[in-house]
Formats: structure tokens, sequence, C-alpha cells
């Protein structure tokens, strides 16, 4: 018989300070998860018309990809975003949780 409750729920992986500072990905996974600022990468060009299905964020094009960037309330609204570029059958290239600071100067 299985054992029940969260003995088979995966759990994230948070690293350790000093495995952030080796990779230089400083608090990867935020324990508390406050709003962060994002950068989504898919293949081919989506005009800045589609910014109210995305809720609002920047839409731009960078050659045959389109970069969807903006502030998200926490991981449960990356993960709406995400669905959302499912849903439209756009190809993922890449996800990024930008630095606090690098966001200020976008």
């Amino acid at each position: 018989m299985p054992p029940s409750g969260d003995a088979h729920r995966p759990r994230p992986f948070i690293p350790s300070t000093d495995e952030a500072n080796a990779t230089g990905t400083k608090d990867v996974v935020s324990a508390s998860g406050d709003p962060a600022r994002y950068e989504i990468r898919v293949a081919g060009v989506l005009d800045g018309r589609w910014a109210a299905w995305f809720n609002g964020l920047q839409i731009s094009s960078q050659g045959e990809e389109t970069v969807i960037c903006g502030m998200l309330a926490d991981q449960s609204a990356l993960h709406g975003l995400l669905t959302k570029v499912r849903d439209l059958g756009l190809c993922l290239i890449s996800v990024r949780r930008l630095d606090t600071s690098r966001a200020d100067a976008l």
C-alpha cells in the first residue's frame, strides 16, 4: 500500500547560498512568491495587439522571435502565462526571471 499524503509530491529545488553563488543565479526560487519581472521568448512574430491577451505585458519582436516581458505577481501567474503560450501553439524558446536591478532599468 503506497503512503498517503505529501510523500509522493515533488518538492521544489531551492539551491543553497553556495550553490546559487556558484552558478551565478541568486534567489532562483522566491520562497515568498513575491512579484518578479520575467522575459518569455517564443518563436514567431506577434504584434502589440496581443498585449491584451497577455494581460497588458509588453510585446516586442526581435527578428523571428517575440519577447513577452513584464511583472508577474507570482509563480501561479507565470504558469498561467505559459498556459496561454501553449494554447496559442507557440514554440517556447526561453523563460528568464530578470534581476530587480535590471528590471528597474527596463
